[in-house]
């Protein structure tokens, strides 16, 4: 499960670079536990404004936190968190 979500998070990385979304570097030996850190903060994944704006916010940390196939990676805190996130910027499911 882990590799199949670092895979989906570099895939969305790449996909968000190709639409001119910035994002920091993440080293692949530290992925899971960098995802993990931002969504038990307050402040938002790198990008995710500008995912919004583009209506791209399936490519974010948050909506792949909330998914099911990923859930088993993160806390009821964090996965709470990502969906906070995602419901507030009126992100539909």
């Amino acid at each position: 499960m882990e590799q199949a979500f670092l895979s989906a998070w570099a895939d969305a990385r790449e996909q968000a670079a190709a639409l001119g979304v910035r994002t920091r570097p993440v080293a692949p030996a530290d992925a899971l536990k960098t995802a993990q850190r931002v969504l038990d903060g307050r402040r938002l994944s790198d990008g995710f404004s500008q995912l919004q704006r583009l209506g791209r916010l399936d490519l974010s940390l948050e909506a792949l936190a909330v998914d099911k196939r990923f859930t088993g990676l993160f806390t009821d805190a964090q996965a709470n968190e990502a969906l906070a996130r995602l419901l507030e910027a009126g992100y539909r499911f």
